[in-house]
């Protein structure tokens, strides 16, 4: 298994489970309820929000690869890499805040789209997915980018998205009871590492480009003691972008996204109560769902 391959993996596994456990949830809903007529509105909006997603996938690839060269190519990468760490910030606090009410909200939701017809429940899942599908798509196109690789982070998305939705009929099976809330914190974690790593390719696009003429000389230059082709110094550079060599704004963007996003992330929730506030604490959703 490649690092690049780990790391596209890491990211289909994390976006995959949470559509996996958004979408378990209104099946069980719907089981509950005994309206299997909304199973099929259902799994349309769920195929469309796919077909969106694997479409945005196209369209980023055939801009990069046919119609941008040179500064434009550059600049094009690090904006959309820009947008994909963007992206995957919001999800993260989003799913560390909502994590103890998405049962009941998305329960609600879909009690009122069900009063409302099937565009409605089709609509509810599409939103619920969309979501989900559009920060994996931008954060793999930017790590295919890093990697200067394509069929890598694509398989590894892939096989990772398959695995999400194993774990999902597992838990709408009730045959295997996952803690959620501790997985997402350590994925959480792993994918604020990789997102610092597209942070600094960023940057770095955004210097070759000139936009950001600082910051260019070297933070340090270890490609004489490391060799960049080592399976380690590949490992680092695919999954976290940690390279052998690096300019000071490079670094200094790494770390301080690295550093900032961690300590926001696993500071105590104070709107919780203290029992409760610990970010990998299992949450009532979590054996919900399971």
């Amino acid at each position: 298994m490649s690092s690049v391959f780990f790391a596209s993996y890491l990211i289909g596994l994390r976006d995959g489970l949470e559509a996996a456990l958004v979408v378990t949830i209104l099946l069980t809903v719907l089981a509950r309820s005994q309206r299997r007529d909304g199973l099929a509105p259902l799994w349309a909006g769920v195929a469309a929000a796919v077909i969106v997603a694997a479409a945005l996938g196209a369209v980023l690839t055939y801009v990069a690869t046919s119609l941008l060269s040179g500064v434009r190519l550059e600049l094009f990468e690090a904006v959309t890499s820009l947008l994909a760490v963007a992206m995957v910030t919001w999800m993260i606090f989003w799913m560390r805040r909502s994590a103890r009410t998405l049962k009941a909200e998305l329960t609600g939701k879909l009690t009122n789209a069900l009063g409302m017809g099937p565009v409605a429940i089709g609509a509810l899942a599409f939103v619920a997915v969309i979501r989900e599908g559009v920060e994996m798509v931008l954060l793999v196109f930017s790590a295919a980018q890093a990697a200067a690789e394509t069929i890598a982070p694509l398989a590894g998305m892939l096989t990772g998205v398959g695995t999400a939705v194993l774990l999902g009929w597992l838990m709408y099976a009730a045959v295997a009871r996952v803690n959620l809330g501790r997985l997402f914190t350590w994925t959480a974690v792993l994918l604020i590492l990789v997102a610092a790593g597209i942070a600094k390719y960023a940057a770095h696009g955004f210097q070759i480009a000139g936009a950001l003429p600082f910051g260019t000389n070297d933070a340090y230059d270890l490609s004489s003691v490391i060799e960049p082709t080592s399976w380690y110094a590949m490992v680092l550079t695919a999954t976290v972008n940690l390279t052998p060599r690096a300019t000071v704004l490079e670094i200094s963007v790494w770390i301080a996204y690295a550093i900032g996003v961690l300590a926001l992330f696993f500071r105590p929730d104070r709107s919780m109560p203290p029992a409760t506030a610990s970010v990998g604490a299992p949450a009532p959703a979590d054996r919900s769902a399971a």
